[in-house]
């Protein structure tokens, strides 16, 4: 699966937005010193996001980014998407021409994982980021099914 950095740097630069925004626009600088992210990877990330409308962006002294749509409202893969990053499984980019320029056995199987995968990052929402950090909890949109074990079912 290719989730690189760029999506997950997004992820946590806009949670570090969300989590710090009081009454004051947060500057790339302070993000990039508490996460750790390069100033101008920052600066190239934020440029997507602002033209995706998931921040804006405020000039001047005191200037920065704040967050232009309320958090309950963006999901993990709203912020993946915005940065053009693609999460998927197939070798194929869902081209099914994975062998040969023909579909692999196993293309349903990928396929299905990416419609997975999306449909969970769409379930987590930013704000759900932020009261995990504050409350020090774990992310838990659905319970997990049980897995049955096939070995005693046979």
């Amino acid at each position: 699966m290719r989730l690189t950095t760029k999506g997950r740097f997004a992820v946590t630069a806009m949670l570090d937005i969300a989590l710090n925004e009081t009454g004051r626009p947060v500057t790339l600088t302070t993000i990039s010193e508490r996460q750790d992210i390069s100033l101008s990877y920052l600066e190239q990330l934020f440029s997507r996001l602002r033209r995706n409308g998931l921040v804006k962006s405020v000039r001047g002294p005191g200037g920065g980014y704040r967050m232009a749509l309320d958090p309950k409202s963006i999901s993990v893969s709203d912020i993946i998407r915005a940065v053009d990053e693609q999460i998927d499984a197939t070798q194929c980019g869902g081209n099914e021409n994975c062998l040969d320029d023909h579909r692999c056995m196993t293309h349903e199987l990928w396929a299905a994982l990416n419609h997975k995968i999306l449909e969970y990052l769409e379930g987590v929402t930013l704000a759900q980021l932020v009261a995990s950090q504050k409350g020090g909890k774990k992310v838990v949109i659905a319970e997990p099914r049980r897995i049955r074990n096939t070995a005693q079912a046979a």
